[in-house]
């Protein structure tokens, strides 16, 4: 029997999964059932064969919602059917200060990532602007106007350039239904309110905001990876030079600030930043600076971390 041709819109997801895929190897799909990721499952079950890749599907269970691991072993039931090797992953979700939605990313990258393969995630377009949305409403600098990297660490993302409609129209074209969740309508989440404000905001101005926001991503990226490469010299070592960091400019030295304590703190704030900075470039022979896990102090011209009193 001939092979089914691939509808415009699977198409269209089967070539940026596969202009994205490593050359051979194994991958690993995150899946929730919805358009995006169930689009991304059968485009990689597309491509992965002609890059030599082997490719499973993972579908993360929160267990936030009651039936959550039915629909989750349901998913997993038409991607196998489909040929695609799926399992179900069940995780904990704890409470954290950062809210759920934040706690329940982390703890489905965490699973997605385990085996130890690149992660396919299935954001859109749609999904980055949103993304540089909640940064500039959070008052948050270039790093998050950035939105998603396509690629980061084991993490990629295939489908930016898509939008969340062509992912629809794939999975119409494979003839599979997705799943809605219907905490993707739920407004306690800032994703959502994002959502929202967005659709308000291309009604109010007449027309579609999301391709400028995700080209502000792109643009903005490009400035943040060049800033932290320059930041990333600057910032090496235990102790850093306060009297060199005095030298740089204010972007680059905040930069370099960050990224060392990054390494040190379990948090790291825009607050704590510009409190150590300042042991920098408002040096008064103040006293330490305390941040999450210890304090930072200025010693014979050093900025030196000491853990335990924070």
């Amino acid at each position: 029997m001939a092979r089914r041709e691939l509808g415009p819109a699977a198409l269209r997801v089967a070539q940026a999964v596969l202009a994205a895929l490593p050359d051979g190897g194994e991958v690993t799909v995150g899946v929730s059932g919805g358009a995006d990721s169930l689009a991304l499952a059968l485009g990689t079950l597309w491509a992965a064969p002609r890059k030599g890749v082997v490719a499973g599907a993972i579908v993360v269970d929160h267990q936030l919602q009651e039936g959550s691991g039915d629909i989750a072993a349901g998913v997993a039931e038409v991607l196998g059917e489909r040929g695609l090797p799926t399992r179900v992953v069940a995780v904990d979700v704890p409470d954290s200060p950062d809210g759920v939605e934040a706690a329940a990313r982390d703890a489905r990258l965490a699973a997605l990532s385990a085996p130890g393969h690149p992660v396919l995630l299935g954001h859109t377009l749609d999904d980055q602007a949103e993304s540089v949305l909640l940064g500039l409403l959070r008052g948050s600098g270039t790093r998050s106007l950035a939105g998603m990297a396509p690629v980061r660490g084991s993490f990629i993302r295939p489908l930016l350039d898509l939008r969340r409609a062509d992912t629809v129209d794939a999975c119409r074209d494979w003839g599979v239904e997705p799943w809605h969740d219907p905490m993707n309508d739920d407004p306690r989440f800032a994703r959502v309110q994002a959502r929202q404000a967005l659709a308000t905001l291309n009604e109010s101005f007449g027309r579609d905001l999301s391709a400028s926001l995700a080209r502000t991503a792109s643009l903005a990226r490009a400035d943040a990876e060049y800033l932290d490469a320059v930041a990333a010299a600057a910032s090496a070592g235990d102790t850093l030079d306060a009297r060199a960091l005095a030298e740089l400019h204010p972007a680059i030295r905040r930069r370099a600030i960050h990224q060392w304590l990054t390494r040190r703190t379990p948090t790291v704030s825009q607050a704590h930043v510009l409190a150590v900075a300042a042991l920098v470039d408002d040096w008064r022979g103040q006293g330490a600076v305390a941040v999450p896990g210890g304090a930072v102090e200025r010693v014979d011209g050093w900025l030196a971390f000491r853990g335990g009193r924070g």
